[in-house]
């Protein structure tokens, strides 16, 4: 199988509870909840999405033949040495095209692995580190996990529903939007009223990562 990257490229982990752990990004190209064009978002199931997985042009992006030129990237941009390997599944949707032979590739390189998915569909079960970012109107069939990242205010989430869900930690995040400082004062006041939430912050962008 072949893979639709935009781009690859290493970073400090922003969100959540890897945050600030050094890791390389790979963000697979397309999605099942909006097709990522503009004319298309207020008809989208996710309208709030803040980045851009359209095409394979991106920094470190492209078309990889198979999954062992993809780790070769990964490997390229991690560099040398191989303790605490780290790498981050993104998109768009990631599991769309994440597979057997992926998974399988990166774990022969020492990388432990990481996916952010919206959850509508099954993560690999190879996966190390599982974050669900649910979206309401979707319907989400990972309902287990290590992370789950709620993007926060978003009308017609059911908080009590998800709170039955099985991860390890239950993450409020505030929507980056026109918004942002009502949406943070959305997000702080989830977490002071119910416990299970703790806050999570974009620290890439405060700090002027990727």
């Amino acid at each position: 199988m072949s893979y639709a990257v935009k781009e690859m490229f290493l970073t400090l982990q922003g969100e959540g509870v890897n945050a600030g752990a050094r890791a390389v990004f790979v963000r697979f190209a397309g999605c099942n909840l909006w097709s990522g064009r503009e004319a298309d978002r207020a008809s989208a199931v996710c309208r709030f999405c803040d980045t851009d997985f359209v095409g394979v042009d991106g920094a470190g992006g492209g078309r990889f033949a198979d999954a062992e030129a993809l780790v070769d990237a990964a490997e390229m941009h991690w560099g040398e040495g191989t303790e605490a390997r780290f790498v981050v599944l993104t998109g768009g949707e990631p599991m769309l095209q994440i597979d057997d032979a992926l998974v399988d590739a990166l774990h022969a390189r020492g990388f432990r692995i990481a996916i952010e998915s919206n959850g509508t569909l099954a993560a690999h079960p190879g996966i190390d580190w599982v974050c669900i970012s649910p979206k309401a109107g979707s319907e989400v069939v990972q309902r287990s996990g290590d992370e789950l990242k709620l993007v926060w205010p978003q009308p017609g989430i059911d908080l009590d529903a998800l709170e039955a869900w099985d991860f390890a930690h239950f993450l409020v995040q505030p929507m980056d939007s026109a918004e942002a400082e009502a949406n943070t004062r959305a997000a702080v006041a989830l977490a002071l009223e119910r416990p299970k939430w703790r806050l999570t912050l974009q620290t890439h962008k405060l700090l002027g990562l990727r």
